[in-house]
C-alpha cells in the first residue's frame, strides 16, 4: 500500500498563477478581436495573413501552463512511500508539573519564576531521546495541559502559552499536581518520572495521600525549586507596565519566597532528588543523572513510511514543456494544414 504526501505544501499557492495567466490571455484574446473588427471584415484579414494559425496561441498557452503546474509540483515535492519500517522506541515515560499560580510572576529569579521553569522545562526536553512526555499545570488546582506524547515540538508549544490565568483559583496545590501527574502513566512496566517545578509555597490540602499514592506506583519525583528564600513582590501589570505589587488585606506588600523544605520532603519520599533551579546548567546536569539510573523500556512501536521526493519528475517535465514552447510558432504547421484537423481551413 502506498503513502503519499506533500513536502512543501505552502507551494501550492504559486498555482494561483495559473488562472490569472488564462484570464489576461482571454482578456488579450477578446482585445484582440475588437481592434480587428474596428480594422475591416475578419475574413478578409485571414486572407491577408493565410499563414497565422488561430490554434497555435491556445496551445502554446496549454503548454506553458502545463509547464508552469509541473513546476508548482516540483517546489511543492511530492513524496512516495512504500516501504514500512517498525521502529522500537526506548525510554521513560516523564510528566513535567510546572506550577502557575500567581506567586511564579515574583521577578526574584529573571526574568519571573514562570518564564525560568518554562526555559528549564524546554532545555530538558531539548535533551531527552525518544522519552514520552505529558504537562500538568497547577496552582490551587491542577490541570491536564498535554497528555502524554512523543511530539516535542508540541509540547514546547503548549508549555509556552502557560500563564498563571489558566487557572482561576490561586495557592499551589502540590497533592492535585502529584495525582494528576500519576494519572497520565498509562504503562506499568514504563518506568515512571514527574519533574515538579514549584516554589513550594502553600502546598494545600491532600498532600501526604498524594505522596502515598505517588510511592504505591513507584513513580520517582524530582523536584526543582524556582525562586529565592529572600524572596520578592508579585508585580502587577497592565499592558506590560508595572502598576504595582500585589497587598495583602493589612495592605502591606507580599513577599513570596522558595520554600525548599516542602519540595524536598516529596522528591524523599517519592525516591527523587531536589535540585535548585537557579542555575539552569545545574538542573540539566541533575536530570540527566535521574534518567541514566531510570531502566528504559519498549514503550511504542510504531509503522512509518520511507518516502522518497519526486519533484524530479515534475521539474523534468516542466523544463521539456517550457523548451518546447519556444519551438512553437504561431503559424500554420504545414503537414497539419493538409489534415486541417481543427477546421482552420473551409472547404
Amino acid at each position: 500500500m502506498e503513502n503519499f504526501e506533500f513536502d512543501e505544501p505552502k507551494y501550492f499557492y504559486l498555482a494561483l498563477i495559473l488562472p490569472i495567466l488564462l484570464v489576461l490571455f482571454l482578456i488579450n484574446l477578446y482585445w484582440q478581436k475588437k481592434k480587428q473588427r474596428e480594422f475591416g471584415d475578419l475574413e478578409l484579414l485571414k486572407q491577408l495573413s493565410p499563414e497565422k494559425s488561430t490554434f497555435k496561441p491556445v496551445l502554446k498557452l496549454v503548454v506553458v501552463l502545463l509547464g508552469l503546474a509541473a513546476l508548482v509540483l516540483a517546489l511543492v515535492n511530492p513524496k512516495i512511500g512504500t516501504k514500512m519500517e517498525t521502529v522500537k522506541r526506548q525510554g521513560v515515560d516523564i510528566v513535567f508539573a510546572v506550577d502557575i499560580s500567581k506567586s511564579m510572576l515574583a521577578e526574584d529569579i529573571a526574568p519571573n519564576r514562570l518564564e525560568k521553569s518554562k526555559q528549564v522545562v524546554s532545555q530538558i526536553i531539548n535533551q531527552l531521546g525518544s522519552d514520552r512526555i505529558g504537562i500538568v499545570g497547577y496552582a490551587g488546582s491542577a490541570y491536564p495541559v498535554l497528555p502524554i506524547t512523543t511530539d516535542y515540538s508540541v509540547a514546547k508549544m503548549y508549555l509556552q502559552s502557560m500563564n498563571t490565568d489558566m487557572v482561576s483559583s490561586q495557592g499551589t496545590a502540590l497533592g492535585e499536581a502529584l495525582k494528576l501527574a500519576g494519572s497520565y502513566f498509562d504503562d506499568p512496566q514504563t518506568s515512571k518520572l514527574i519533574i515538579m517545578l514549584s516554589d513550594g509555597e502553600d502546598h494545600g490540602e491532600g498532600f501526604e495521600e498524594a505522596l502515598e499514592e505517588i510511592k504505591d506506583k513507584k513513580i520517582k519525583v524530582i523536584t526543582v525549586g524556582i525562586g529565592t528564600e529572600k524572596g520578592g513582590p508579585i508585580p502587577l501589570r497592565h499592558n506590560g507596565v508595572i502598576e504595582g505589587f500585589k497587598k495583602d488585606r493589612e495592605g502591606e506588600t507580599v513577599i513570596t519566597k522558595l520554600y525548599p523544605e516542602t519540595l524536598k520532603t516529596i522528591a524523599k519520599n517519592a525516591s527523587g532528588g531536589y535540585v535548585f533551579g537557579g542555575n539552569t546548567k545545574n538542573v540539566l546536569d541533575y536530570v540527566k543523572n535521574g534518567l541514566d539510573n531510570l531502566e528504559k523500556t519498549d514503550f511504542e512501536s510504531q509503522q512509518i513510511a520511507d518516502f522518497e521526493s519526486q519533484f524530479q519528475w515534475f521539474l523534468g517535465i516542466a523544463f521539456f514543456l517550457l523548451f518546447l514552447d519556444v519551438f512553437f510558432l504561431e503559424r500554420r504547421t504545414k503537414w497539419v494544414r493538409k489534415l486541417n484537423l481543427f477546421n482552420e481551413e473551409k472547404k
